[in-house]
């Protein structure tokens, strides 16, 4: 069995977050139960769970082969008896709701971010916000985003992550939310709504540009810092470098750092019912920040904020940091099958989405306690599951495993 005897914390302690009584209360509170004899809503989260941590591509059909497997029924309690087919997943996907999911991944985030020591919570009040597509063929995925041709259509996901575990989540199917200038604003103010007296700074790349969408942001007191595309138009109406100012910060050199309005295009009709757009400066003033690498010559980084108070090392360090989402998203595509669809409708794509969140976060949290990597969390935190069940298999025989397998 495996040991490691450096951690801190186990798969066994996190697994206790997620207790049984708060499964039934969910399963009462979304009436979930009473559509399906055998799937109810705590084995559809057991059974999600742990396929998605021990299949390296999930499907339906292993999660048949994972629901019928006796370590799994006895590692969570189930019916030796009870078995599924796959049509019955893909069915209980369809119908089963999404919130009843939704739920139990707030209430997981809500006890691990609690348990933040203050000055994290001050480090990571940075909320990285980005987009992640996932493509299917057009045949099989009916609702989805134009994916730019080739028989294939995409499911957009939206993440909004504080840097330890993610906050939030959106999935999109519908066409307009392919731009990202429509989905990331949105993924934002979904965050915001859920916490009111939020002190944090939504760092975004370059899918934001509007100035329309920066103006709403500053209006309803949400900074920002995003990358902006180089040699936007802007008139400076104040700069904020002194003379004897010091430029070097670090891997950059700082170029401009000024308070400045942005224009914006105002759509007009003309003669014939065409839309042509006329160039406006926005009443909103906002910052501009320019640094040019020290790696790459002559490559320059522009940065546009609505944060007046912060350096300009912190507005360039703030956007280094946002590479910290990028690396989640392939840490969950590459394993914990997210670039892969179980289900293909929205509804079981927002399951599977809450499900992957919940084990990301689970695994994070392990990570981080026992101070590992993505790849070994995972697959360590993958071992101690299995050892519970065998352990639990030796208990339940008297010492005699094979007393459990025969047939």
């Amino acid at each position: 069995m495996a040991v490691f005897k450096d951690h801190k914390i186990g798969a066994n302690h996190l697994l206790g977050v997620i207790p049984e009584s708060l499964l039934a209360n969910l399963s009462a509170t979304t009436k979930d139960d009473h559509y399906s004899k055998v799937l109810h809503g705590n084995k559809m989260f057991y059974l999600l769970m742990y396929g998605i941590l021990e299949n390296e591509k999930l499907s339906q059909r292993s999660l048949e082969d994972t629901f019928n497997d006796s370590v799994f029924k006895l590692l969570f309690n189930l019916d030796e008896e009870e078995s599924i087919r796959r049509s019955s997943i893909s069915e209980r996907l369809s119908v089963i709701d999404p919130d009843y999911f939704k739920q139990i991944y707030e209430c997981i985030y809500e006890q691990f971010s609690d348990s933040y020591t203050f000055t994290e919570r001050k480090k990571h009040n940075l909320i990285r916000v980005d987009s992640s597509m996932v493509l299917e063929s057009v045949g099989k995925l009916m609702e989805g985003l134009e994916s730019g041709g080739g028989g294939k259509k995409a499911v957009k996901y939206s993440i909004a992550f504080d840097g330890i575990l993610p906050c939030s989540s959106n999935v999109f199917t519908t066409r307009s939310y392919s731009s990202e200038e429509i989905a990331l604003p949105e993924a934002v103010m979904n965050h915001v709504k859920k916490e009111k007296n939020h002190q944090n700074i939504y760092v975004m790349d370059r899918g934001l540009q509007s100035t329309r969408t920066m103006k709403s942001f500053s209006k309803d007191s949400v900074r920002f810092v995003c990358r902006s595309k180089e040699n936007r138009k802007f008139v400076e109406l104040d700069s904020f470098l002194t003379e004897n100012q010091d430029l070097d910060l670090g891997e950059s050199t700082l170029i401009r750092d000024s308070k400045v309005q942005l224009y914006t295009g105002v759509p007009i009709q003309n003669k014939r019912g065409n839309i042509n757009y006329r160039e406006e400066l926005v009443d909103t003033s906002f910052r501009l920040v320019v640094v040019e690498s020290k790696l790459e010559e002559g490559k320059q980084f522009w940065f546009l904020t609505n944060d007046f108070e912060l350096s300009a090392k912190e507005i360039a360090q703030a956007y280094r940091r946002r590479w910290d989402i990028e690396v989640f998203f392939r840490f969950i595509k590459q394993e914990l099958n997210v670039s892969h669809l179980v289900s293909l409708n929205k509804n079981g794509i927002q399951v599977m989405l809450y499900m992957t969140l919940i084990v990301a976060m689970l695994v994070l949290v392990y990570k981080k306690a026992n101070n590992i990597g993505y790849k070994t969390a995972k697959r360590r935190f993958s071992m101690e599951i299995r050892d519970l069940a065998i352990a639990m298999i030796v208990v339940h025989c008297g010492g005699d495993p094979g007393l459990y397998f025969k047939t």
